[in-house]
């Protein structure tokens, strides 16, 4: 008997494919056969991807833009479902499983056509808009957060929450203890604008560093990611002060940096916020201000509500703001050991565990050994 195979579909970002890695990862411990549908934008990410094969489809995103830009995006999206469901009349894999932004209609719709099972995971707290329309069109739904917003009320019972899977890297990062705060230590800040980065950090965090106390000032350690454009502005900024700072575009690393901060200043996307959760680390979080679903402003609010993390809106988040909140963290970092352990208690580490069963349970077979 072949072994069965799960074609994940997954596309974009990071956000969007680190979880896949993750399921992927504990299908095949399952003795399940994985691959990929995705697009070429995610090759990036997608290179050492744990798959069988990687399968790049067609498709668009039909939001904002001009009229024929939609009507160009939804001729992709039909160009990419046809070849979609001729990749699974030849795959005929067991089951779908789509994992949010618009590379997972084609493989997911193809599925509803030719009655195949399937599964959608939404790593945010609000379904995003590519899910929403799938919806009703899968057999189970899952989140990374216990409440879903965007369901309707027929789509309910299908519902699961099974947390955000993460990589072994997370998990790897989570054995590690949270780090000295003993005098004439120095105090690790890490600011981390997503996968693309973000402008707001480099405008804001430097000059909230230069208006600290220089004993305070000095203390510090920074690891801060920049956009490309933005690199050079801030390592120098940093040096004038004289402050340790490493600034690069990207860090593959991540998790590990997450693990050696006292304190992480970022975004509020879903696989932030999962991480951060399950390696345990405060933060300071700045959701994206102009998502259509202001889906990292309800991620903030769960991690928020368990007191790890205070969330500042972008108009509120100034250089004054920052340097009052660091005067307080870094004067008396003690305060932020609670904080990190109420990060880990929110963490669900065996998402990925959870997500599994889910699978295996809609294909029919049994869950976990």
């Amino acid at each position: 008997m072949s072994a069965p195979l799960v074609l994940l579909a997954a596309g974009g970002t990071g956000g969007h494919l680190f979880p896949a890695e993750a399921l992927a990862i504990a299908l095949r411990a399952r003795g399940c056969e994985v691959d990929l549908a995705t697009d070429d934008r995610a090759l990036r990410y997608g290179g050492s991807f744990p798959a069988r094969r990687i399968h790049t489809i067609p498709s668009g995103s039909p939001s904002g833009g001009s009229v024929l830009g939609k009507v160009l995006a939804a001729w992709e999206i039909l160009r990419g479902t046809w070849t979609a469901c001729f990749l699974l009349n030849k795959l005929k894999p067991d089951c779908v499983v789509g994992f949010g932004g618009y590379p997972t209609v084609p493989p997911v719709l193809a599925a509803s056509i030719l009655k195949i099972p399937a599964v959608l995971h939404d790593q945010n707290a609000v379904l995003g808009r590519a899910n929403k329309f799938l919806a009703g069109r899968v057999s189970a739904i899952a989140s990374g957060f216990p409440t879903l917003g965007g369901l309707a009320e027929a789509q309910k019972s299908r519902w699961h929450s099974t947390g955000n899977p993460v990589r072994p890297a997370v998990l790897d990062a989570a054995q590690l203890p949270y780090p000295s705060t003993a005098e004439g230590e120095p105090f690790r800040l890490l600011i981390t604008g997503g996968s693309q980065g973000a402008r707001v950090f480099s405008d804001v965090v430097p000059p909230a560093i230069a208006a600290l106390d220089p004993a305070l000032r000095a203390r510090l350690s920074i690891v801060q990611q920049a956009r490309g454009e933005d690199e050079v502005r801030v390592r120098e900024a940093y040096q004038a002060m004289g402050v340790q700072a490493e600034v690069a575009p990207f860090f593959r690393d991540l998790p590990n940096r997450i693990a050696q901060a006292h304190l992480v200043i970022g975004r509020a996307g879903a696989s932030t916020v999962s991480e951060l959760s399950v390696i345990g680390r405060p933060a300071i979080l700045v959701p994206f201000p102009f998502a259509i679903d202001q889906d990292q402003a309800a991620n903030a609010k769960h991690l928020a509500a368990t007191g790890a993390a205070e969330i500042v809106y972008q108009k509120d988040f100034s250089p004054e703001w920052l340097a009052g909140r660091l005067t307080e963290a870094i004067g008396h970092p003690q305060s932020l050991t609670g904080r990190a352990e109420a990060a880990k208690s929110a963490g669900i580490p065996d998402a990925a565990e959870r997500l599994a069963d889910l699978v295996l349970e809609v294909m029919g077979r049994k869950g976990r050994p």
